[in-house]
């Protein structure tokens, strides 16, 4: 009886429809290697969706939003779906330079934990960082400490409410990489990691990507 049982949880994990991202980009420059992260998954089918028709239709069919994106203003339509998508519990996970975008406006910020502001906060890229996880969490598992190539931010308002996942102590940095941010109504990831191909060609920031949208998407416990 206690096989059959996990046979049944087998195939119902193998029957699970694939996890539906909407992925949004825009406002700055990237590099094509970026796509390979997403192209390559399984069990997770995802669309683009760039700006400026960024969340022109509906977004009920989708799980999980990851932005890519770095802009200042949407119209106010696009800003309500967008809100509305997460406050309804669905999943979020933001890259890179996407803590650069909406900088007035403060639910964003209250959302993802973080803000970069243009005027103030500086960015330094081209540089080995030094990696360490410093909380246990599903979107962490199986990462220890690595080195990347990257773009650091220093001067940034972040929550102190987040939990930071990943850090660098490297000196043009805050410190934090990755954290979940303290939002009430959904699963919230930031992963401030992710500039150029050789951070995008890291197995472990493919690997923290991929279990970002899972855990963001309530996949992965």
């Amino acid at each position: 009886m206690r096989l059959a049982l996990v046979c049944l949880a087998c195939y119902s994990a193998l029957a699970q429809e694939p996890l539906r991202v909407l992925l949004v980009t825009g406002g700055h420059d990237h590099e094509p290697s970026f796509y390979s992260v997403f192209n390559e998954q399984k069990d997770i089918v995802t669309n683009v969706n760039p700006h400026p028709v960024a969340y022109n239709g509906s977004l009920d069919r989708y799980d999980v939003l990851v932005l890519y994106d770095m802009v200042q203003d949407l119209p106010e339509r696009q800003k309500d779906r967008l809100k509305a998508f997460v406050d309804a519990g669905k999943g979020l996970v933001v890259l890179h330079h996407a803590v650069v975008s909406f900088e007035n406006w403060p639910w964003y910020r209250e959302t993802i934990g973080a803000q970069y502001f243009e005027k103030k906060s500086t960015y330094k890229h081209d540089l080995d960082l030094d990696i360490e996880p410093v909380t246990a969490h599903p979107v962490t598992r199986g990462i220890g400490k690595f080195r990347v190539n990257d773009e650091t931010y220093k001067g940034m308002w972040m929550s102190d409410k987040n939990i930071v996942l990943l850090r660098t102590n490297h000196p043009t940095s805050d410190g934090p990489v990755a954290w979940i941010s303290p939002h009430a109504k959904s699963r919230v990831v930031t992963v401030q990691l992710g500039h150029s191909s050789l951070a995008h060609n890291s197995s472990d920031w493919r690997k923290l990507v991929r279990q970002a949208m899972l855990w963001a998407g309530g996949r992965l416990q």
